[in-house]
C-alpha cells in the first residue's frame, strides 16, 4: 500500500510502538526521516538508532529505533509527537515567527534551505521554513 505522508507514516509508528512498550521500531527510511532520527537522538527523546540499507536497487534501506523509556514510572520519553505540516496544508514560518514548543521544553523541527534542523537552531541561524512537526 502506498503512503501518502511519509513523515505522518514515521510518527505514527512511533507512537504506536511506544503504546505498545515495544523496545525497538522499524521505519522504512528516506533522508529526511534519517534527519529527524537524528535529531531525536540528539535532543534526548530515543535511546538509540541505526541505518540499515538493504542493498536493492532503489531501496533506501530501515531505521531502527530504539525507543527511550522512564526507568522509575516505564512511561515513554515521548509524550506527545505530532505533525505540523501536511501534504494537504503545508505550513512555513519565517525565523522570528516560530514559536516555541511547551515554552522551549519541547522541540520542533523545521526544513530550511540549509537542512532539517530544531526550531532552536533555526532560530539562532535566522532561517525560516517548513514546519515539519513537534517533539515534547
Amino acid at each position: 500500500m502506498a503512503v501518502t505522508d511519509s513523515i505522518g507514516d514515521y510518527l505514527t509508528r512511533i507512537r504506536n510502538a511506544q503504546q505498545a512498550g515495544h523496545k525497538i521500531v522499524e521505519i522504512p527510511a528516506s533522508n529526511l526521516k534519517k534527519r529527524i532520527t537524528e535529531i531525536l537522538y540528539d535532543q534526548g527523546f530515543i535511546l538509540k538508532y541505526k541505518f540499515e540499507d538493504e542493498g536493492g536497487k532503489g531501496t533506501q534501506g530501515v531505521i531502527k529505533i530504539a525507543l527511550k523509556y522512564d526507568p522509575l514510572s516505564k512511561k515513554p520519553v515521548i509524550r506527545e509527537l505530532g505533525r505540523i505540516s501536511r501534504p494537504g496544508l503545508r505550513q512555513y514560518a519565517k525565523a522570528d515567527e516560530l514559536t516555541r514548543v511547551i515554552d522551549g521544553l519541547g522541540v520542533a523541527i523545521v526544513s530550511t534551505s540549509r537542512g532539517v534542523m530544531t526550531d532552536k537552531q533555526a532560530r539562532t541561524q535566522n532561517l525560516g521554513g517548513e514546519l515539519v512537526c513537534y517533539v515534547y
